[in-house]
């Protein structure tokens, strides 16, 4: 990363030009560090006639302008600029309205007027229209205010106030707000900063602080995404080798086109390749592309990428439909990339006669070579004709598997390999799981999912990071074929640490049994996770609550768990279970006295209970017992008491030891029916349900991380950091009564020891507990 020195070195001249705009020394050396900003700023500067310097009010205005000004509406540019120095634009808001203007203008002409009006031009905001403004809120907010003072959100009120004066200066809508709240409340005071008490509407789990990566919970995290009628903008630009560039945009006529056949609503996609499990990942992407479909009333297509016939299974397609609708998604329409296969093969026979495709014999490693050394391939040129008659060869079956692609004529000098004359077919005498034995030629992945997007007429395209540089591509084709261009966004990749998520990967642990199938609960496969028992509601609001960013960072394993743990803390109820049994004799108990006890089933208010019997001999966890007591210890000691949770206070009396001195083979207490005694320490406890009657014994398996490396996919040899530990059994761990009739999928709280799920490894015979997460919350808001 090179230093602020070697940034100012680079290009003094536009260091010291983009100082004389009043900017401060870090955004300027940052300026010049990126050359695309560099290029735009010193644009804006000569479209602007600045050169010699302004003022610095003018120069951060000029600055937004570089690095956020929309690229469709180049032309209207130095316009912009001269609304600026003229002081006729001079607020923030004016120029994110002027943007926000542009944008849907794009290079065409606008009236003049109307624009003015959009962007507050002429509009005077004075310092007594915003005191004015801001006593009006103050005065309407006048008993929230005196109730909550300082602890009032501060950000409603400023949007009142903007509401009322929306070219108005941020800075001074803030300091005469505080003024006027200081005017009314007085000086703030130490019981300001105390956390209000009071109740609050149930919202989902959230994180109060953002953490290194991780943004707090949105009311609506799908707002930065524009509306259909909007896409006649351009949100990207592409860079040819010829030096020119093209910022893609639908025409007005190609939009309501496309808008007439939506009605205007939000079509979006869920587009997995159905050759593997899904993971947490693929959550993430149900959230955002189910989400927003559902948020603003529109649909959500379920599309099975199903290109390659080597890879797809109906294990994977029914998987895939089944975690879908358990996550809570009710898709739109189900389809297949193989339902539009006589589509694809028509629009490639029309790339072919616009000469925009070719048919090509290198082979693989001959395609390898050229494109690393961005060399035309020897038929790239080849006539029209002739592609066209070997392409309807290839359709036939006359041409051997691996003898003949069809690729795409795009730029084999670019600086994007994505634009490297990519492959458009090729041939597989593979019968097709959907399709059955009518094709012989498969589309690609990079020929297929944007045209099936625009035929779907999907109107936000979204997909992860890696696809970025295949927006080209994605443009370039559809343009090619004068198809409309849904808006492509693309956000960062979900990594969880400690596991890995590649389906190349989750493969090799599954097949060569590193793991117990592909709903092993260590893995973080929605499969594996359900069956470890986490719910739908905690892993959607997970996904709420990261957010929808562009910023890659490796999610820690107890931010995934804390929306979990929240989520079954409200939602489960408690019960006992003793893992590591230990014997306790209540001696003065009568000899087959067993009273029944009520245990409340929840820790609040909300009605229920069980049946839990107290008797002579019980069972207490080992290690709630010590031979020698500590001050910082609540457990049982000699001649020390506890409490038993829902039953009485017990003293030991007497400990029995083995022949080895050390090892206990019994406790002895005495307990106080009269529940005179108040002892500190609370344990747990499960008793015999009659006389000489084991209790029931269930099986407990408790789960660790299942690589000991934060990010064990970038080790070479990441099979050898599989965490050995990462999976306890206990097989004779005691439970109350009523669990024996627990079925596969309930969820309790074992008190003292965390949230657990019934597997469906349970039989008649012994119930099956998974360990869903820990009792405690190791998730610190704010931390890294």
């Amino acid at each position: 990363m090179p230093s602020d020195k070697d940034k100012e070195v680079r290009d003094p001249a536009a260091l010291e030009l983009f100082k004389s705009l009043g900017l401060d020394s870090k955004t300027a050396q940052n300026a010049v560090a990126n050359p695309k900003v560099t290029a735009n700023l010193t644009d804006v500067v000569r479209e602007a006639g600045v050169a010699q310097g302004c003022d610095k009010s003018i120069g951060n205005l000029l600055y937004t302008v570089a690095t956020k000004y929309p690229a469709n509406a180049l032309k209207h540019r130095p316009a912009l600029c001269n609304y600026i120095i003229t002081n006729r634009i001079k607020t923030v808001p004016q120029l994110e309205a002027a943007f926000a203007f542009l944008a849907l203008v794009g290079p065409d002409s606008y009236n003049e007027a109307e624009f003015e009006e959009k962007c507050g031009v002429g509009v005077e905001v004075s310092l007594t229209d915003i005191k004015a403004a801001v006593a009006d809120v103050i005065r309407s907010n006048k008993d929230v205010l005196l109730a909550e003072r300082y602890r009032v959100n501060i950000g409603t009120l400023l949007k009142d106030v903007r509401s009322k004066l929306p070219w108005a200066d941020g800075k001074l809508l803030k300091e005469e707000l505080e003024k006027q709240m200081q005017d009314l409340l007085g000086e703030k005071t130490a019981a300001d900063d105390e956390k209000l008490d009071r109740k609050k509407k149930e919202k989902n789990p959230r994180v109060e602080e953002a953490s290194a990566g991780i943004v707090p919970e949105e009311n609506d995290p799908y707002s930065i995404f524009p509306k259909p009628q909007d896409n006649i903008s351009v949100h990207t630009e592409i860079f040819f080798s010829d030096k020119s560039i093209w910022r893609p945009h639908n025409s007005r006529e190609r939009l309501e086109k496309h808008l007439m056949e939506t009605g205007g609503r939000v079509l979006t996609r869920f587009p997995p390749e159905p050759n593997g499990y899904l993971h947490i990942g693929h959550a993430k992407a149900m959230f955002i592309d189910f989400g927003l479909a559902k948020e603003t009333g529109g649909g959500c297509y379920l599309r099975f990428d199903d290109t390659n016939p080597e890879a797809e299974k109906q294990e994977y397609i029914d998987h895939i439909q089944n975690i879908v609708s358990w996550l809570g998604w009710k898709p739109f329409k189900i389809t297949y990339s193989s339902d539009y296969f006589q589509d694809l093969y028509e629009l490639a026979v029309e790339l072919i006669k616009r000469g925009r495709a070719y048919v090509d014999h290198q082979t693989a490693d001959e395609i390898k070579l050229y494109r690393s050394e961005k060399k035309d391939s020897p038929w790239r040129d080849r006539p029209i004709s002739e592609s066209l008659k070997l392409f309807s060869d290839m359709r036939r079956g006359l041409i051997d598997e691996g003898k003949a692609t069809l690729r795409m004529k795009q730029d084999m000098q670019n600086e994007n390999f994505n634009m490297y004359d990519l492959i458009a077919y090729r041939i597989k005498f593979t019968r097709h799981p959907h399709a059955g034995d009518k094709w012989c030629i498969y589309p690609s992945y990079d020929y297929t999912h944007c045209i099936v997007d625009s035929l779907e007429n999907i109107t936000h395209s979204l997909c992860t990071l890696e696809f970025e540089s295949r927006r080209a591509s994605y443009y370039w084709l559809l343009d090619s074929l004068d198809l409309y261009l849904p808006y492509v966004w693309e956000y960062s990749r979900l990594s969880v640490a400690n596991t890995v998520m590649s389906k190349r990967k989750l493969n090799l642990l599954v097949t060569q049994n590193y793991v117990d199938g592909w709903d092993d609960p260590r893995l973080h496969t929605l499969a594996g996770l359900r069956r470890r028992g986490f719910t739908p509601e905690a892993i959607n609001a997970f996904c709420r609550g990261i957010g929808i960013t562009r910023s890659d960072n490796i999610i820690r394993t107890e931010l995934v768990e804390h929306y979990v743990r929240r989520e079954m803390d409200r939602n489960c109820p408690r019960t006992m279970v003793v893992l590591k049994p230990l014997k306790v004799v209540v001696v003065n108990l009568k000899e087959g006295e067993v009273e029944e006890l009520d245990a409340k089933i929840w820790p609040d208010d909300r009605e229920g209970s069980y049946k839990v019997p107290f008797a002579k001999v019980l069972y207490i966890e080992s290690s709630d017992f010590r031979l020698k007591d500590a001050k910082d210890y609540y457990g049982l000691a000699p001649g020390k008491s506890v409490l038993l949770r829902w039953a009485y206070p017990v003293k030991c009396s007497n400990v029995v030891l083995a022949d080895d001195k050390e090892t206990i083979l019994e406790v002895h207490v005495e307990y106080d029916r009269s529940k005179s005694t108040k002892p500190k320490g609370v344990i747990h406890w499960v008793a015999e349900p009659s006389p000489g009657v084991e209790p029931l014994k269930v099986e407990v398996r408790l789960f660790d991380k299942l690589f000991r490396s934060e990010n064990p996919a970038e080790l070479d040899d990441w099979l050898a950091d599989l965490n050995p530990n990462s999976r306890e059994v206990i097989t004779d761990a005691y439970a109350v009564p009523p669990l024996k009739h627990a079925k596969e999928g309930d969820r309790f709280q074992f008190e003292r020891l965390g949230y657990f799920c019934v597997d469906r490894d349970s039989s008649e015979q012994k119930v099956v507990f998974n360990r869903t997460v820990t009792l405690r919350d190791s998730y610190k808001p704010g931390s890294k």
